[in-house]
């Protein structure tokens, strides 16, 4: 009788313990869908924000405006093309970006100035843009342009006065006028030299070559992340980083 009881205690105690741990598990479940449906919502507003407030001021070549606002955020740092930071830095940040794009447009207004004064000014990493067009034909030029400026020493300059100048997507803002504006705002000294790199095989070669290699990555959305680092294996994709602090933590971690 004895027997028994103790072997229905023990039953009664696994059912229990799995009950428990099968609780454990659907609350996890709901986390994990709970935060990605969040971030989701977060993208969705970002992304209307950014839409009706670019549309009015992107293709007004005569109207550029964030000139101070990017000099004081990049000034003192070292560039070399699209390469931002000391090159002594452990860790490589690679952002896939195209500059039609209102979600790039949101990072790099919300999330890449504090990776710029945290992570690379420190000299702790580097910030390289490399174009990934996905948004139209004009994000081939628009890219192109950034690679031309980068040549003279004001590529991180051009793609943050270009975002902040952003118009509707699919409007027809990128104009050589607009392009032209954006890079005489941005502090590129010889716009002869510009325009004739800009419109170069090598250049235009470039901007499909980064995009080929976003997509061998497996990227299939714009901005996308990838790091190299001591505690990485080679180059080591993120994809679209939640926050600055999601961003912050892979670059730690490939440190």
């Amino acid at each position: 009788m004895s027997g028994r009881t103790d072997r229905e205690a023990r039953r009664e105690e696994r059912l229990r313990e799995e009950e428990k741990a099968g609780e454990a598990a659907r609350r996890q479940r709901l986390i994990k869908i709970g935060s990605a449906a969040a971030f989701i919502v977060v993208v969705a507003v970002v992304v209307a924000v950014v839409v009706s407030s670019g549309g009015g001021s992107g293709g007004d070549a005569s109207n550029v405006e964030g000139a101070s606002e990017v000099n004081q955020l990049l000034t003192g740092i070292p560039q070399k093309e699209l390469v931002l930071g000391q090159p002594s830095a452990k860790v490589a940040v690679f952002e896939y970006g195209d500059l039609q794009c209102p979600v790039c447009k949101a990072f790099s207004e919300e999330v890449i100035p504090g990776v710029i004064e945290s992570r690379v000014e420190s000299g702790e990493a580097t910030l390289e843009f490399r174009n990934y067009t996905i948004i139209s034909q004009q994000s081939i030029p628009a890219g192109a342009a950034a690679i031309a400026a980068g040549k003279q020493g004001r590529g991180w300059e051009y793609i943050e006065l270009f975002y902040r100048n952003q118009g509707a997507e699919g409007s027809g803002y990128v104009t050589d006028e607009f392009m032209t504006a954006i890079a005489e705002g941005a502090g590129v000294p010889d716009i002869a030299q510009w325009n004739k790199d800009r419109k170069s095989k090598a250049v235009i070669a470039e901007v499909e070559a980064t995009t080929a290699e976003a997509r061998k990555l497996g990227f299939n959305g714009t901005p996308s992340f990838a790091v190299e680092g001591p505690g990485t294996e080679g180059l080591e994709p993120i994809g679209t980083p939640e926050s600055q602090q999601a961003l912050e933590e892979a670059i730690s971690e490939a440190g």
